[in-house]
């Protein structure tokens, strides 16, 4: 059978004090519960590794002083696990491995990790931008310790909190006549070119939205990129339907745009964050925490087109 820690603790410490009893008043328990720890080792490697002596106690033979050393590195070493595990559980240092797929958010994370410096510089992020089934494959696999994403479709596994309900819009040139307008349906873009968002998640639900209301624009072009859909539109392009803003209405080219509301019925995209609920290290539920509160009590709104 195998030896337990406690059973090794129990060797090492009657070796420590020479005697059993001693040993058990040391350890809080019964003298009988050392002696069989001591018997039980004994027994599974077939060694003789203590000398009792009716009236000096007892004494590590050669092979117990061996066995001795080698229980004490093991327990030593057992007990900084324990105490580094604590201090990692406790901590706000170390690595935070955030996956993320959200078009936007290098408009909003930047400013969230804020509120996790000021460790000295003993936190190092690990960004990774990719699709949405990567960012939850990812955190299932524990390549992640937290992952932004779009939770509409979310596999099973994947724990979170719905951060924001995000609206489609239409994004036009800011000179363009929709610009002008409060707001507008998806039937007054059926005569405009379309740029597309061709990322997984985004193209699926685009296509959707004009499905249902029976009008598919024309697509002038599909980009993988925000920028990129923000930039082509910018520059006269076609108009373009998204759901979250970054914090300017400029395009990478210097173009101004213009966010119009869309009044149709339309679903909406959950942007979320994911992560294991139970027993998680304080920096990774700090990190929930304070993107829950940037969409919920901070500037978080601003990220989305009101109706």
């Amino acid at each position: 059978m195998p030896v337990s820690l406690r059973s090794m603790r129990y060797f090492v410490t009657a070796i420590a004090h020479g005697n059993i009893s001693r040993a058990a008043a040391d350890l809080n328990v019964a003298a009988s519960a050392v002696a069989a720890a001591i018997d039980q080792i004994e027994a599974r490697f077939q060694l003789k590794l203590v000398n009792r002596h009716r009236a000096r106690g007892i004494e590590p033979t050669a092979s117990g002083k061996v066995f001795t050393q080698k229980f004490k590195h093991l327990l030593e070493e057992y007990d900084a696990l324990l105490f580094e595990g604590t201090e990692l559980k406790q901590s706000l240092k170390g690595d935070l491995r955030i996956g993320y797929y959200a078009p936007v958010a290098p408009a909003f994370l930047p400013e969230i990790l804020s509120g996790l410096a000021g460790q000295d510089g003993q936190t190092t992020y690990h960004l990774e931008e990719c699709d949405n089934d990567r960012a939850q494959a990812g955190l299932l696999a524990g390549d992640f310790d937290a992952i932004l994403f779009v939770s509409d479709v979310a596999r099973p596994q994947v724990e979170f909190d719905v951060l924001i309900e995000a609206p489609a819009y239409c994004l036009v040139p800011a000179d363009h006549p929709i610009a002008r307008q409060a707001s507008v349906r998806l039937r007054h873009l059926a005569g405009e070119p379309l740029i597309v968002l061709n990322r997984p998640v985004a193209a699926d639900y685009y296509r959707m939205l004009f499905d249902e209301a029976g009008h598919s624009p024309a697509a002038l072009a599909y980009a993988n990129s925000t920028e990129m859909v923000r930039s082509l539109v910018g520059a006269g392009h076609g108009c373009a339907v998204l759901n979250m803003l970054p914090g300017t209405d400029i395009s990478y080219a210097g173009h101004r745009l213009a966010a119009v509301p869309i009044t149709d019925p339309l679903p909406r995209l959950s942007l979320s964050v994911g992560y294991g609920k139970s027993n998680q290290r304080r920096l990774v539920s700090q990190f929930a925490r304070l993107c829950r509160d940037y969409f919920r009590d901070g500037p978080g709104h601003r990220h989305v087109v009101a109706g």
